[in-house]
């Protein structure tokens, strides 16, 4: 892929205005290249890249638990403000939250 500045800019330009697509090999080698999933390249918003990031960073399994997270918050996404608050708040005070959620889910398996 190596391309001059001049012919790179066009490429990248004829890219941008989906006149050209690239391959799904291009695809993966320039993700490679940005060390990022190539999923990233694809993401329709901001918010979506910054997910794929953020699960391509993680392992295996913190991916099969953020699925979970993510499709329990569609069903239910009243749950998600108070979640994100929470997770703002300072160290001790989500350790306390925590542990009062995990004391209340104790208490309903009882």
């Amino acid at each position: 892929m190596g391309l001059g500045k001049a012919k790179g800019s066009t490429r990248i330009n004829r890219y941008e205005q989906q006149a050209s697509a690239t391959s799904f090999e291009s695809l993966g080698e320039l993700a490679q290249a940005l060390q990022v999933p190539p999923a990233y390249l694809l993401a329709d918003s901001a918010p979506m890249a910054d997910a794929i990031l953020e699960l391509g960073q993680a392992n295996p399994q913190q991916q099969a638990q953020f699925a979970q997270l993510m499709q329990a918050l569609s069903v239910d996404p009243a749950f998600a403000k108070p979640l994100l608050q929470a997770l703002a708040l300072p160290k001790r005070e989500r350790d306390r939250i925590r542990k009062a959620l995990l004391a209340a889910l104790r208490d309903t398996e009882a």
